[in-house]
């Protein structure tokens, strides 16, 4: 099998997700189209995506000209019944693609925070074999409306819309389930000044949250991107 992976900035990173691919032998296809790789223009070579996260919005076409595409595209794997993962930036493109409206800078959430399982959310063969609530790592200021037909299947009180699915594995995640506390601990250091500016005590606090969430959080994410693995 090979999955197309698509990155959205420098530094962002498959963590649990690439972790899960492995262990099933996958073969990975790595596409930046933020530093000029082509997007593919359709599935057939494919047989599921990943978009990651990033620091643009899903609406950055003036920016990040390939975005609109990338929706576009995402749309077209779950259409033709292949596994879509789409996580932060990614879940967000994933409901543009889909109809859904994009909302800038109305849910900021930054650590970890704590998400929890909507019914259908407890059913579903991506969630269902996880806390009904747990904490999970966020890095996001917008959210997005649902699109029509979606699954809601995970909430918290800051954007509630955590997690949906489209069809039978179109999966858009707000939480960076992927971000072990590996992932976690190199991104403090890769973005130390923008994370300063979101929260000037996070660095120096770290050792605490990391004690407190970390753990229960890798084992959660591990559990998702494994299930999500197993609906390619």
């Amino acid at each position: 099998m090979r999955v197309l992976v698509v990155e959205n900035m420098a530094g962002s990173d498959l963590g649990l997700v690439g972790v899960a691919l492995s262990e099933a032998g996958i073969e990975i296809d790595l596409r930046q189209p933020f530093s000029g790789d082509a997007l593919p223009g359709g599935h057939d070579e494919h047989d599921a995506i990943v978009v990651l996260g990033g620091g643009q919005s899903a609406l950055d076409d003036h920016t990040h000209p390939y975005l609109a595409g990338l929706a576009a595209l995402m749309r077209t794997f779950g259409d033709a019944d292949k596994s879509v993962l789409g996580i932060c930036l990614g879940s967000q493109l994933l409901a543009r693609g889909y109809g859904a409206a994009n909302i800038l800078g109305a849910a900021r959430e930054f650590g970890w925070k704590d998400v929890h399982l909507t019914d259908d959310g407890t059913t579903d063969v991506l969630l269902g074999g996880i806390s009904h609530s747990f904490p999970i790592f966020e890095w996001h200021s917008d959210t997005f409306t649902l699109p029509e037909g979606a699954v809601h299947l995970a909430t918290n009180g800051t954007a509630a819309h955590q997690a949906f699915r489209i069809g039978r594995a179109a999966y858009g995640t707000q939480f960076h389930f992927e971000a072990s506390k590996k992932v976690v601990d190199d991104w403090n250091r890769t973005f130390a000044g923008v994370i300063e500016g979101i929260d000037p005590t996070w660095l120096a606090t770290y050792p605490d949250h990391a004690a407190r969430h970390a753990e229960t959080a890798d084992a959660t994410g591990l559990a998702i991107a494994r299930a999500w693995v197993r609906t390619i």
